[in-house]
């Protein structure tokens, strides 16, 4: 079954049915739960001057996942996934590619199916995230990331500003702020239009609201784990905090769709951060069987 404005996920050729990958399923959504959507453009990192490479993040994504992550875990069943591909992006063109993912994605919650994204970058989490804000009112947003990404201009660091301006979110929860790494009036900002700060080192605990979205950068992760994202962070999380988070996610029934954004395979090391995207996918995943 082919979604609008998408493209087949690329596997490896010699994809094994040991691993999860192995049983996600590519021609049809029935009997799946959740549906993985690759976002391949990095045309807003380029705009903030980034590092580019994050266009090839959901093939690297899937080329981790074929090798990382049994399909019978000993922690129990996960549930079925489809596969619906990689969305097509518009060259040059940030606000068509932008439509296009949001096309995407609200073909797949019409599914009935819990859309997860792999990116690309964070700028594409607005449109991921649009289609749930035209399903739902009053959505709520958790996110992971060292950056507010509150900007006013065009690019990946404008998402959750647009979110709150053209969609209607209300509240946002930011773990993993660095304060050192972002200004003084786009912190102000945030926290005048509903935005709370968490610190480290707490228990998971999500908004109060009847609908959330969950995005996570991967840039949350120090750079010792994850050296491959747009912007390296010298003093981030370590992944068994991340996954914790990323599991009680899944877990709850709330959490309308999820992301894993600015994945970076052309600065990353032996496809190390790749590997760390693809396990707490899986966390995820495991979470998501608790429902």
């Amino acid at each position: 079954m082919r979604i609008p404005h998408t493209l087949p996920g690329k596997w490896p050729a010699d994809l094994s049915r040991s691993r999860f990958a192995g049983t996600i399923e590519t021609n049809s959504p029935r009997g799946c739960a959740l549906a993985l959507l690759g976002l391949p453009d990095d045309t807003g990192v380029r705009l903030n001057r980034g590092r580019p490479g994050a266009a090839a993040g959901p093939a690297a994504f899937r080329a981790a996942l074929a090798r990382y992550g049994a399909a019978e875990p000993a922690s129990g069943p996960l549930p079925r996934v489809f596969d619906a591909g990689d969305v097509r992006v518009a060259p040059g063109r940030l606000g068509e590619t932008h439509r296009r993912v949001t096309e995407a994605t609200g073909a797949l919650l019409d599914l009935g199916l819990l859309p997860v994204a792999v990116g690309g970058g964070h700028d594409l989490t607005f449109p991921f995230v649009r289609a749930v804000a035209r399903r739902h009112r009053a959505l709520a947003g958790a996110y992971f990331d060292a950056h507010l990404d509150v900007r006013e201009t065009a690019g990946s660091g404008m998402a959750f500003r647009r979110l709150v301006e053209d969609c209607g979110v209300r509240r946002l929860d930011l773990h993993g702020f660095r304060p050192l790494a972002n200004s003084a009036a786009h912190t102000r900002w945030f926290l005048d239009h509903g935005g709370r700060l968490h610190r480290d080192g707490v228990r998971p605990a999500w908004p109060r609201a009847r609908h959330l979205f969950v995005s996570f950068d991967l840039d949350v992760l120090d750079a010792a784990h994850a050296p491959g994202v747009s912007a390296l962070n010298p003093a981030g999380w370590g992944p068994r905090e991340a996954e914790g988070w990323v599991r009680a996610a899944g877990a709850k029934p709330s959490v309308r769709c999820f992301d894993l954004m600015e994945l970076n395979p052309r600065h990353d090391a032996e496809g190390r951060t790749a590997r760390v995207a693809a396990h707490l996918f899986l966390a995820f995943l495991a979470g998501f069987a608790q429902r």
